[in-house]
């Protein structure tokens, strides 16, 4: 989970939302890491755990990935949750809660559905929760700031026609 975190940092200074993953086979060896990648490449599906997939895959030449762990800095979306079970990932580890997407048991139970070619062997999360959750606060806090002062708008309101006063 150390190495998703900095993978995390790494996404937050050119403005990604710092979500990072890695994927480890089970001998404890690094398949791949990654970082959202959503602004820089205009895409809405490079999130990390996506593009940890996609770059284990083609090492390995398969995208079976048998025997593996994802560790990711926030749970899942439906998107990477499907993407997981799709390459047959066995386990998923994650650190903080997403409380708008999360289907690893924060919004919606996905994890625990059986699937006809597919069921997770282990899905929890809570791992550094703490350091991941904070460093998303900080980046949407500093987002936050940055739009309003872009927008010249104290209250937050501008899109109301409110001058902040």
């Amino acid at each position: 989970m150390r190495e998703a975190l900095a993978q995390a940092r790494r996404a937050y200074s050119p403005g990604e939302v710092p979500v990072g993953a890695v994927l480890v086979c089970s001998s404890g060896a690094v398949l791949s890491a990654a970082h959202n990648l959503v602004e820089s490449l205009h895409d809405p599906t490079a999130h990390a755990e996506i593009l940890c997939v996609r770059r284990a895959a083609a090492a390995a030449g398969n995208w079976r990935l048998h025997d593996t762990t994802l560790y990711s800095t926030l749970e899942p979306c439906p998107m990477c949750l499907s993407a997981l079970a799709l390459a047959r990932v066995d386990a998923v580890v994650y650190a903080a809660k997403d409380l708008r997407l999360g289907v690893c048991g924060t919004w919606l139970p996905v994890h625990e559905e059986k699937h006809p070619f597919h069921t997770f062997r282990d899905v929890r999360g809570g791992v550094l929760e703490d350091e991941a959750a904070e460093l998303m606060r900080h980046f949407f806090r500093e987002r936050r700031a940055e739009g309003k002062a872009a927008r010249g708008d104290s209250c937050g309101s501008a899109h109301l026609g409110c001058n902040g006063t």
